[in-house]
């Protein structure tokens, strides 16, 4: 079922299918039972099955290296000759940085090195060499491999002699890391490796001693981080959850957290907890909540009729004249409502329905409130305000109450 052939202009779809072809292989090989291999085989896999070898030198008979056996099932004399290993690489300030771990469990210690640059793949070369400096260093006669990386595993137990065949390229160029590769394989060559697949985060109630070993060696493998390095990946955190705070209106942790996880930012629910503690608008809309709104009780007792209004802008259905926008303006004492259609919601149109529906009929306010749009909040309605003596209030943003005589004048007219 596996020998359809692809053309040769689809190489793409070719790697892809190579790399399905491997992963149902080995999980048929092995039969078990957890799969946290799946998304590495398929990722990681260099250069498809066949590595970039022509299709004669894929039909060739190939001698399968010999698979390690599980920890547990090791001859306690031969468990000293027993490595694992594993690696990391993550973001660190503004550098790329990997570290490659050994863990041997007999000795109960583990070495790593470190480095920055290079792919997450070529990390994992790094660790092989390191086991086998340390074989070579100990004069072992033997290394028994534990690894979790599919694509290490595979390119042990056999792949290794066709890219030496193929001299170490593809169409020409040199295979993906062939120093690293030309490296193992000539020290591979001296000294017997038998490699063996773990699989990797197994939980704790299915671990067994292999299991646990390989998560020593994961743990030896992680970064440490410095202070200063959390402060800035913090600061980083922090200024996405500041945005995504502003973005969706102000509102509360989880639901900020689900806009911004919807829109494919992953938020950490202490940094939006902090940016909402230290909001300064969001500490304003929970003062006017706490605080009786004084329209309940004396608010405008001071004012006669015609001195104080509440406006805003409401759209409705167009109009043969193409007006869609109704400046709603309500006389604060009474309740009052005064309308004026318009095309479009600007300054020079709020100016206009102020001075035809309120300064000619109810005389010139002396206090008129409205919301932070932009058809109220700038240069020519505070000049033209000033001029006439009026005091313009601005509202608290995202806090309605605060406008709420207006506010119920457009729920009556948005109906209709």
């Amino acid at each position: 079922m596996f020998k359809g052939k692809v053309p040769s202009t689809h190489h793409a779809t070719n790697a892809a299918r190579s790399k399905w072809i491997a992963l149902i292989t080995q999980r048929a090989r092995f039969g078990n039972p957890n799969h946290p291999g799946i998304l590495e085989i398929i990722t990681n896999w260099p250069e498809g099955e066949n590595f970039g070898l022509t299709d004669e030198e894929e039909q060739e008979q190939v001698t399968r290296a010999e698979e390690g056996p599980p920890y547990n099932q090791l001859p306690a004399e031969e468990t000293r000759y027993a490595l694992f290993t594993d690696t990391s690489c993550r973001i660190v300030g503004m550098n790329w940085k990997w570290k490659a771990a050994v863990w041997s469990p007999t000795r109960q210690v583990a070495q790593a090195t470190e480095g920055e640059g290079g792919s997450s793949q070529l990390t994992e070369l790094k660790a092989v060499q390191l086991a086998l400096d340390i074989a070579e260093r100990e004069k072992w006669p033997k290394l028994y491999l534990y690894t979790d990386s599919w694509m290490v595993a595979n390119a042990l137990w056999g792949w290794l002699d066709r890219w030496k065949k193929a001299n170490w390229q593809r169409r020409g160029k040199p295979i993906w890391a062939a120093d690293e590769w030309k490296d193992i394989a000539t020290r591979v060559e001296k000294l017997p490796v038998k490699v063996r697949h773990v699989d990797a985060h197994v939980p704790k109630s299915q671990a067994n001693e292999e299991h646990r070993n390989n998560e020593q060696v994961d743990q030896a493998a992680k970064i440490e981080v410095s202070k200063i390095d959390l402060d800035w990946q913090h600061k980083g955190e922090l200024f996405l959850a500041r945005w995504a705070h502003d973005a969706s209106g102000h509102q509360g942790r989880d639901a900020t957290y689900k806009w911004a996880r919807d829109r494919g930012v992953d938020l950490t629910l202490d940094s939006i907890s902090q940016v909402i503690h230290d909001c300064e608008t969001c500490a304003a809309i929970k003062q006017a909540k706490r605080v009786k709104p004084l329209w309940y009780g004396r608010r405008w007792s001071k004012y006669k009729y015609g001195e104080a209004w509440q406006i805003d802008y409401i759209t409705l259905p167009q109009t043969h004249q193409g007006k869609c926008c109704v400046l709603t303006m309500v006389e604060a004492t009474t309740g009052w409502l005064e309308t004026y259609p318009v095309p479009h919601a600007t300054a020079r149109n709020t100016i206009l329905g102020l001075e035809k529906q309120i300064l000619w009929r109810h005389g010139t306010p002396e206090r008129i409130e409205s919301d932070n749009g932009t058809h109220f909040k700038n240069s020519l309605i505070n000049t033209w305000a000033r001029e006439h003596g009026i005091e313009w209030v601005y509202h608290i943003p995202y806090h309605a109450p605060a406008a709420g005589k207006v506010e119920r004048c457009n729920g009556l007219l948005k109906p209709l």
